[in-house]
């Protein structure tokens, strides 16, 4: 199996970067630094696990409710991370808190609504 050791290549957008610190930023003020620095190395351990098998992600229902399946999605829960996959390249476009509204969340960034 040649493909099994292919790897891909993770890009963040400017917007999941954003996500990233946002959620550091909020964890360190309300919680602790420490808190904050774990949730940040386990989001950047998903983040970086998407390079091998990115196809293991499951589609947000959210977007399958509109028809779209081009987005796949992983998780260090309650975070979700939205992601596409595209040649050898894996895309975060989105690092949210699922219990937050979703559907606008998805839709504003990855729609432009």
């Amino acid at each position: 199996m040649a493909g099994a050791s292919a790897k891909f290549d993770v890009l963040l957008t400017l917007g999941a970067e954003q996500d990233l610190e946002a959620i550091h930023d909020y964890i360190a003020e309300f919680n602790c630094v420490a808190n904050a620095n774990h949730v940040l190395d386990a989001l950047m351990e998903v983040v970086e696990s998407l390079s091998k098998l990115p196809e293991r992600g499951s589609y947000p229902k959210e977007l399958v409710s509109l028809g779209i399946k081009e987005y796949r999605q992983s998780f260090f829960r309650p975070y979700r991370v939205i992601y596409r996959v595209t040649n050898h390249q894996v895309i975060i476009y989105l690092i949210a808190d699922g219990r937050r509204d979703m559907q606008s969340v998805l839709a504003r960034r990855l729609l432009g609504a």
